[in-house]
């Protein structure tokens, strides 16, 4: 059992665990933000758009049920804007990767190691035969 716990305790203390544990934090957190924008917000401005229509009394009854429809919609609401908001997140990462990669300055070969590439290329060139010569002569 104890070895059980010290392979646990390796595997949830390697760093993409723990980058993964913290992701997940942030995102519910980063959801709770997004459903109060959308619940308190952005839905009360699409129901005065469309006529003072509450989306979360959008339902009709189906027998003794009741489909509440307009909670739907506004789950695909909630949806599309944080699936948008991590579109623009992941953008602009990608973009400061990509000037800190632009930034790297270019490796300068070692001038030892430049002579021993050059001496390489050109026995490799006198071994090819030189097709401008006739083999006849």
């Amino acid at each position: 059992m104890s070895i059980l716990l010290k392979e646990f305790k390796k595997f949830a203390m390697r760093g993409n665990v723990m980058d993964l544990a913290i992701a997940v934090v942030i995102g519910a957190a980063f959801g709770k933000i997004v459903t109060a924008l959308v619940d308190n917000i952005i839905t009360p401005i699409m129901g005065i758009l469309l006529g003072g229509i509450s989306f979360e009394n959008l339902s009709f009854p189906v027998g003794d049920a009741v489909v509440t429809y307009g909670l739907f919609i506004q789950a695909v609401i909630d949806f599309i804007i944080i699936a948008f908001a991590i579109f623009l997140f992941i953008k602009l990462l990608n973009r400061f990767k990509s000037k800190k990669e632009a930034e790297k300055p270019v490796p300068v070969p070692d001038p030892q190691t430049e002579l021993l590439r050059e001496i390489r290329d050109l026995l490799k060139k006198e071994q090819e035969p030189d097709s401008k010569q006739n083999p006849l002569e």
